[in-house]
């Protein structure tokens, strides 16, 4: 299956994928991690004593996270009633991260912000030892390391710290599709019905274990084997979907609405799809201010980055369920028609497009990619730090 289990570039798949990298074979790609995060974190914690903030309360108690930890709280059926009428229904928050609040909250009498962030810590983590196996499946463990660290150094890393669902569903999308280049049909459903219980992208990961069953299917059918058919590829198929479909019906239900009832409630925070053109129109108008102009040109060069990262991707032959996990969330940020100022957000669990960037980082020194990267993740931690102290992750 070329697409599916190669573990360099041109080589055939093998037949009895390698075993999941080992804590010591990850150690270096997550020791990175956690000095670039902790970069951040020391970042933050200096502007904010300039600012007079909190750090704790701006990664912990501020926009999305005081709606995780409501529920976490209280349960479903609260909202806010906008003086425009419209409605901001806590049902638009899917629940793995609040319960997962909950669950850490009651043994340690954490409050449930603080829960989260520990949520977050570790789920983090288990995102980049994911990002870290899937490159090393594909690439090799340089490229491993440099692709976990370049995830961490990203901009908007900090989120990657904040008690948001960002870092779970990252751990949760990157080990799925680690599960489906190994050929492991179950676990893949299993972690897909979690990221769908976690984000509404989740779709793009029940694509992607869509997609590579279909493969496995077809090459299992080409082989000849009569009576012998694997089943577990449909078993994935089936279980993939559950999670999202389980909560969306279940808001359906709620509200009376049937399966239109979460469209319903994103409609009531101005979300929705329109092809990206409420974006191309924020963009445009910040190119005819003068007062915005250099905002705008960011907007394009951002916009243009992605896709080029992307196009360098598909021209890397990356296996094609990342392409299709990667073109989804990449077209779901995009393509939203609410909350401009959450796009980078919301690309953030795009991590295959740090693999090209990460493989051609892995063929040079490593004293010079790890300058490159240190340098990266400085200008992070610096703008996540002044981010995060002015508008922040909407």
């Amino acid at each position: 299956m070329k697409d599916l289990g190669s573990s360099r570039a041109g080589r055939p798949a093998r037949h009895t994928p390698p075993p999941a990298p080992g804590l010591r074979r990850a150690a270096p790609a997550l020791a990175a991690f956690v000095a670039v995060r902790l970069l951040g974190l020391v970042a933050l914690a200096v502007w904010s004593a300039r600012a007079g903030s909190s750090p704790h309360t701006l990664l912990s108690a501020r926009w999305d996270s005081l709606w995780y930890a409501r529920i976490a709280a209280e349960g479903y059926g609260y909202e806010v009633v906008l003086p425009s009428g419209a409605v901001h229904s806590n049902l638009a928050f899917f629940p793995l991260l609040p319960w997962l609040e909950r669950l850490v909250a009651a043994p340690t009498g954490l409050s449930y912000g603080s829960a989260g962030l520990v949520v977050s810590a570790v789920a983090a983590l288990a995102a980049a030892w994911g990002i870290f196996a899937v490159t090393d499946l594909r690439y090799g463990r340089r490229a491993g390391v440099c692709a976990a660290a370049a995830w961490a150094a990203l901009p908007v890393g900090i989120v990657q710290s904040m008690a948001y669902s960002e870092a779970l569903f990252t751990a949760l999308a990157a080990w799925a599709l680690y599960a489906v280049l190994r050929e492991r049909w179950v676990l893949a459903g299993l972690l897909a019905a979690g990221a769908g219980l976690t984000r509404p992208v989740g779709a793009a990961v029940v694509a992607a274990v869509w997609v590579g069953a279909v493969l496995a299917l077809r090459k299992d059918g080409d082989g000849g084997g009569r009576g012998r058919r694997d089943r577990r590829p449909v078993a994935g198929m089936l279980l993939a979907p559950l999670g999202a479909a389980a909560y969306v019906l279940w808001v359906g239900a709620h509200t009376g609405r049937g399966p239109l009832g979460y469209l319903d409630v994103q409609a009531g925070w101005g979300n929705g799809f329109d092809g990206g053109l409420a974006f191309a129109r924020f963009v445009g108008d910040k190119l005819a201010s003068p007062t915005s102009l250099a905002a705008g040109i960011g907007l394009v060069a951002g916009v243009l980055l992605v896709l080029w990262l992307y196009a360098l991707g598909v021209r890397q032959r990356q296996p094609v369920v990342l392409l299709v996990y990667c073109g989804i969330v990449v077209a779901l940020a995009l393509c939203a028609s609410g909350y401009f100022g959450s796009k980078p957000r919301l690309l953030l669990p795009a991590f295959p497009l740090v693999l090209p960037p990460a493989v051609a980082l892995a063929r040079w020194r490593t004293g010079r990619a790890a300058a490159a990267l240190g340098a990266v993740a400085l200008i992070g931690a610096v703008y996540g730090a002044f981010w995060l102290n002015g508008s922040g992750p909407p």
